[in-house]
């Protein structure tokens, strides 16, 4: 076998699907070959509890785009090669001088080989394979390794598989989760702020295709809140092959909730017609489930008692990713996907128009159906939909 430079995937959650799984690694393959396309071609194995990329090119940008793609739990730069016990001393040679480069020039250096070996029929045992290659690599290095089998700060793995042996020096943790598309589709609510796009990144995680919904309230609120939605779905995008925006007109509806309806109650009223357009727009999309960024407690809209209000409009099941979460931990994960500071631009969203000054903290359904008895809930949702504009985002 010819020496390659590959790309090795692990597994994450799919090792426990069984019998389902063949159908989780055809979509995640899919997946794979969408998110490399821009990078360079490439073919993609599959193999047992891995993906093996074979890169044209930039073996080292498709490791950095796999850790974004759901279904990983660590992703690996590697040489492979056959069984030959010398060719594998050549890569792994090869892999330590790549890896030492990367290490400050002065100073000793904590290593050890790691070998795992799957083909039973390979002649040698893992222990017997670590000690070879480590006598055989570390000649130029005697003056700076020095072997420490717990926790070394450079590891060497040889992984000797039936159809290939891969060996590398560096281990990126994944994104973890099961590969978007597995689990149906949601119809996420997107705001501005930095909820939401979390609580997208949370759903996508967990295997679902999100769709989103975001509503805008041109002339109160400027065209440039869509711009903002905008750059966070694109942002947002590179964690599934593609994203659909659905931009709902909402200021007439809240005009009338303004004008008809009990003031403390604006803000839960504004979210049950969002939770009604959204639902129809899951019917559409074949979604099975909204999602949104509530947190228990974080606002006055986000009690049980509003939140219970709220997903009452709503005829699809409501997820709420981050419902137990401190803000501090949503900021953790915003920075982390990278929307975070787009989140953060002073851009006011629809909620904000026509805020009541003591908004209602417990509110009680009862109350909410009675007051939308004074506006044209059905007309209002239609006239919405009509007006909405459904944008691919690549």
């Amino acid at each position: 076998m010819k020496q390659e430079h590959v790309v090795v995937a692990r597994y994450g959650e799919l090792w426990l699907k069984g019998r389902n799984r063949p159908q989780f690694e055809r979509v995640l393959v899919q997946n794979v070959k969408e998110a490399l396309r821009s990078i360079t071609k490439c073919r993609v194995e599959r193999a047992t509890g891995i993906l093996v990329v074979h890169p044209e090119s930039r073996a080292g940008d498709v490791a950095r785009r796999l850790t974004e793609i759901f279904g990983f739990s660590s992703i690996s730069p590697a040489l492979a090669v056959g069984h030959d016990l010398e060719h594998i001393t050549s890569a792994a040679a090869q892999v330590l001088e790549q890896a030492v480069e990367g290490l400050p020039a002065k100073g000793k250096i904590t290593f050890r080989v790691a070998t795992k070996r799957a083909e039973k029929r390979f002649p040698m045992t893992s222990t017997e394979l670590d000690v070879h290659i480590a006598d055989n690599i570390l000649g130029p290095y005697e003056e700076r390794m020095v072997i420490k089998l717990k926790d070394p700060e450079l590891e060497l793995g040889v992984y000797v598989r039936p159809e290939a042996t891969y060996v590398f020096a560096e281990r990126l943790p994944g994104a973890g989760g099961l590969p978007v598309g597995t689990l149906g589709r949601v119809v996420s609510l997107l705001s501005g702020g930095i909820d939401s796009p979390v609580a997208s990144h949370q759903a996508m995680k967990r295997g679902c295709e999100v769709i989103y919904a975001a509503f805008h309230s041109y002339p109160f609120i400027g065209e440039s809140y869509m711009a903002k939605i905008r750059r966070l779905v694109r942002s947002l995008a590179r964690y599934q092959p593609h994203s659909v925006l659905y931009q709902v007109p909402f200021s007439e509806i809240q005009v009338a909730i303004r004008d008809h309806t009990p003031h403390s109650y604006r803000t839960v009223l504004y979210r049950r017609m969002m939770q009604r357009i959204s639902s129809v727009i899951a019917r559409r999309e074949k979604a099975m489930a909204l999602v949104t960024g509530e947190s228990i407690g974080q606002v006055a809209s986000q009690t049980l008692e509003n939140m219970s209000c709220i997903g009452a409009a709503s005829d699809h099941l409501v997820i709420r990713p981050l419902v137990t979460f401190d803000k501090s931990e949503t900021i953790d994960i915003a920075r982390k996907i990278g929307t975070f500071e787009l989140s953060i631009e002073d851009e006011p969203d629809c909620c904000t128009v026509f805020q009541p000054p003591k908004p209602i903290i417990r509110g009680k359904l009862a109350i909410c159906l009675d007051a939308e008895t004074s506006i044209d809930v059905e007309g209002l949702v239609q006239a919405a939909m009509d007006g909405c504009v459904r944008e691919v985002i690549e």
